[in-house]
């Protein structure tokens, strides 16, 4: 007789797990660079160790490199930040300018006014020219320039700004509008002289100026000398204490009739 040997189940192979346990002190530097609101230090403190150990560093040294990147990634977020809620239309830089397209625009005093020190001091600053000289390009490369270096800009054009104030005029909201305007260090106004104001539409622009007279800077980018603006703003004592404003303790750039943008086309289709 032969015995039957029950079929036995085969057993599934088990596939080896390791179990980390979590080093608790990065648990606590994770934890405390959270609630402390230290995301670079978070994110490269190890990196930093390891290199700390391989240079030989200090304790201070290693605590120095650590602070000091934080501080950079934060100026970094500060200033990305502050060029977005510039609301430029486009990005503009000035080194992006080609000054030998239109040798009317002075390079070294461009160059000076990528620097804060006349936003600081209140002053204005005018950019006058024939359409296509540059103007709109100086203008936001001036101001990306000054957000840059952590002062709170913003850009506009004319129109919308007279828009955005009659708006307000009417939903009883203009005093909020103006002091929301005047807070910034530079309001940039584009497209200056395009559109003809009457008298309603100029008392409202002149209320920006006189709240930002001599506090707070403001550039413009216009098409027409100063002698046209009173074809854009016909009352003609509104017109002069408007350009009496712009001008005051101002910087004043021609950027002359020949156009930039022509010029840069046909230098591209040349080369």
């Amino acid at each position: 007789m032969t015995a039957t040997v029950p079929a036995t189940r085969p057993t599934a192979a088990r596939a080896a797990v390791t179990v980390t346990n979590p080093d608790p002190v990065e648990a606590d530097i994770d934890q405390s660079c959270k609630t402390l609101h230290l995301p670079t230090i978070r994110d490269r403190y190890d990196e930093l160790a390891a290199e700390a150990l391989r240079q030989h560093s200090s304790y201070k040294q290693f605590l120095a490199e650590l602070l000091a990147a934080e501080c950079a990634a934060r100026d970094e977020r500060r200033r990305t930040r502050l060029v977005r809620e510039a609301a430029f239309p486009r990005p503009k830089r000035i080194e992006d300018f080609d000054f030998t397209a239109n040798p009317d625009v002075p390079a070294a005093v461009i160059n000076t006014l990528t620097r804060p020190d006349w936003v600081l001091a209140g002053q204005p600053l005018c950019l006058i020219g024939e359409s296509g000289t540059g103007k709109s390009h100086l203008l936001i490369g001036i101001g990306t320039a000054i957000a840059e270096a952590g002062l709170r800009v913003r850009y506009t054009t004319a129109a919308n700004l007279v828009n955005e104030l009659a708006e307000a005029a009417d939903d009883r909201r203009l005093t909020k509008t103006i002091a929301r305007y005047s807070r910034v260090d530079l309001l940039c106004l584009d497209e200056f002289g395009y559109l003809d104001l009457d008298r309603a539409g100029a008392k409202l622009l002149f209320q920006i100026f006189t709240e930002r007279e001599e506090r707070r800077a403001l550039a413009i980018a216009a098409n027409a000398p100063f002698s046209e603006w009173h074809q854009t703003f016909t009352d003609p004592r509104l017109c002069a204490a408007i350009v009496d404003r712009l001008t005051y303790n101002a910087h004043l750039i021609d950027t002359g009739t020949h156009s930039y943008r022509l010029a840069s086309t046909t230098a591209r289709q040349h080369a």
